[in-house]
């Protein structure tokens, strides 16, 4: 596999961690602890502490933010587009992720974590055109 099917699969796992250790921890531990009945969480309204509510966004950024990474390492290697600067930006593409979703579920949102936040989704935005990018300059056609 390629580095850039590596990067996939570990946003992949990423999202799934992030769910399991922040949303079904809490979820869960609220079963057991007989604080809440599992029919209590309900997707059509906002619930929990800020805490709890901060995981679920930053899980759900992942779900959005997943399919364009997919489909942009499925052009990537339908193409035949390899070599180390597509290699960086794949893993600074998860590093941003990963780095994304700990300040949001780790810290408090100031305005400064905020853009601390907002930076790590900057990065991984313009890695995402930048990816694009080569993959159209590299099966172009020559006129």
């Amino acid at each position: 596999m390629t580095i850039p099917v590596w990067m996939l699969l570990g946003f992949a796992t990423w999202t799934l961690a992030l769910l399991v250790l922040t949303v079904g921890v809490y979820r869960w531990s609220r079963i057991f602890t007989g604080a809440a009945e599992i029919r209590e969480f309900r997707a059509d309204r906002v619930e929990g502490s800020d805490w709890y509510r901060r995981a679920m966004r930053a899980h759900a950024n992942c779900i959005e933010n997943l399919p364009v990474f997919g489909a942009i390492v499925f052009a990537l290697t339908m193409a035949k587009v390899t070599g180390g600067l597509v290699d960086s930006i794949a893993i600074a593409i998860l590093a941003a992720r990963i780095a994304q979703s700990l300040v949001h579920v780790c810290f408090v949102q100031t305005n400064t974590i905020a853009a601390i936040r907002f930076s790590f989704f900057f990065m991984q935005v313009a890695g995402f055109f930048w990816l694009v990018g080569i993959i159209v300059a590299g099966t172009a056609p020559v006129a």
